[in-house]
């Protein structure tokens, strides 16, 4: 069933320095469990504990630039880049940068507390 989505729900964010998500699909705004879309506003100083999700994560840096960290490296996400953490591997988001990120989370399947398996 078609649907249009005019308003996000802002959910609390994990770790420190007031990132705010707008949930527009997933477990809270619309029920669904296949995908979950968020827009990320994460300033300057924000991280998160290290996950290994039991889903996939596309980040879609909008403006600004974000760091992803892996087991094996580290990478600066700019305006325009794209990141994929796939189902498992182990990610610690955050923005150390002056001015902070924009970004777009694709989850697939959706973004859950019970799937994301925080590590620290």
């Amino acid at each position: 069933m078609a649907r249009h989505i005019a308003k996000p729900t802002i959910i609390e964010a994990a770790g420190t320095g007031g990132k705010i998500i707008r949930e527009f699909a997933g477990l809270v705004n619309t029920e669904t469990t296949e995908t979950s879309i968020a827009r990320m506003s994460s300033p300057q100083g924000w991280e998160e504990p290290a996950q290994r999700p039991d889903f996939a994560e596309y980040t879609l840096v909008l403006e600004g630039k974000i760091r992803i960290e892996t087991e094996n490296a580290v990478f600066d996400v700019g305006a325009g880049e794209l990141f994929i953490a796939e189902k498992g591997d182990m990610v610690k988001y955050s923005t150390p940068y002056p001015g902070g990120a924009e970004y777009v989370a694709v989850c697939l399947p959706a973004f859950s507390p019970e799937t994301v398996h925080r590590l620290d």
